[in-house]
């Protein structure tokens, strides 16, 4: 149901991981999308699909490659993909494996993929359903090369697809040829990768019953929380986070990020027992950690990513939360 959907996700850190191995850095990705600086470094940072779309046009446009897609994914081992797909690459055979990637894939992505079966033909499609702008030929790719990964390395066999439709018109075919082992076809009503339907039945001789038996039932935990939103004070703090480089938060502008009017906003977190200022200042001090255990962040810029004016300001802020200076708080911290 496309209306109970939620527009956020959690991008998997393994993301950011497989960008700077490849000698791609987030902040500049981000910058280019028009994204805040630091969403990398949180664990609680959500993007709409239109901030994930913008990602992957970014993306496309500092590698200059437009098999971006197909290419991560085929570099990417199993072991590397986030729970929400790794528990697909366990499963007892292909359709198993597909129906566990399509129910939990929302945790990483604001998508749905549907399997419908029309004779001899499993068509795959894509459903984006609060997407406003075209899905970018990327996203296309990662979702269909992951699919046919997930039957090629999940059975052992060199599965192919039996065609490959895209909705996108400029799309390079020779090596989506290559790729899928199928006719390649481009400007369609809707894109769809096309399996045979007898390959689903094919098993995963690496089922893994016991590891399934520990995800499983993480994954549907995290999927209900996402369904049903988090707390809001939780939702607050997601929210600020990307926010605080700009400067001083308001209330309104959070409250119209949640799809909250200010007031329901400011009653909210009143029964919860705190106030906006203080998320704020909470918000500040979480980040300001998350930046300094990296030691390649610069103090200076800490105190600039995190909204305050001044370095004096943080300094003074910091010694507030901490005891310490922001310098002997980390020093402390590497010798831990």
């Amino acid at each position: 149901m496309a209306g109970t959907t939620p527009d956020k996700c959690k991008l998997p850190a393994a993301l950011w991981r497989a960008l700077e191995a490849n000698g791609i850095a987030p902040s500049a990705v981000l910058k280019l999308a028009r994204l805040p600086a630091t969403l990398h470094l949180s664990d609680r940072a959500v993007v709409t699909t239109d901030q994930y779309f913008s990602l992957w046009r970014a993306l496309e446009e500092i590698t200059g490659t437009s098999e971006l897609g197909i290419q991560m994914v085929a570099a990417t081992p199993a072991s590397a993909h986030p729970p929400s797909s790794l528990a697909a690459f366990h499963a007892r055979d292909f359709r198993d494996g597909l129906e566990r990637l399509s129910r939990f894939k929302r945790l990483c992505t604001p998508e749905r993929i549907q399997v419908e079966i029309k004779g001899a033909d499993a068509i795959i499609t894509v459903d984006w359903p609060h997407a406003t702008t075209p899905e970018p030929l990327t996203c296309t790719d990662i979702t269909f090369a992951t699919v046919l990964e997930l039957g090629r390395r999940g059975t052992g066999r060199p599965l192919i697809a039996r065609a490959v439709r895209y909705a996108q018109a400029d799309v390079p075919t020779p090596p989506r040829k290559d790729f899928y082992g199928a006719e390649v076809w481009t400007g369609m009503d809707r894109s769809a990768l096309v399996l045979d339907r007898a390959d689903l039945d094919r098993v995963f001789p690496g089922h893994n019953p016991e590891l399934l038996a520990i995800l499983a039932p993480s994954l549907a935990a995290s999927l209900d929380e996402l369904d049903a939103g988090s707390s809001i004070l939780d939702q607050v703090k997601a929210v600020l986070g990307p926010m605080l480089a700009s400067g001083r938060p308001e209330l309104a502008g959070v409250a119209s990020e949640l799809g909250l009017s200010a007031r329901t906003l400011q009653r909210r977190i009143t029964e919860a027992g705190t106030s906006f200022r203080d998320l704020v200042a909470d918000a500040r001090r979480d980040l300001s950690h998350r930046l300094l255990a990296d030691p390649s962040t610069d103090i200076d810029e800490t105190a600039y990513l995190l909204g305050f004016q001044d370095v004096t300001s943080f300094y003074r802020a910091f010694r507030d939360w901490e005891g310490v200076p922001p310098g002997e708080w980390r020093s402390q911290r590497s010798l831990t």
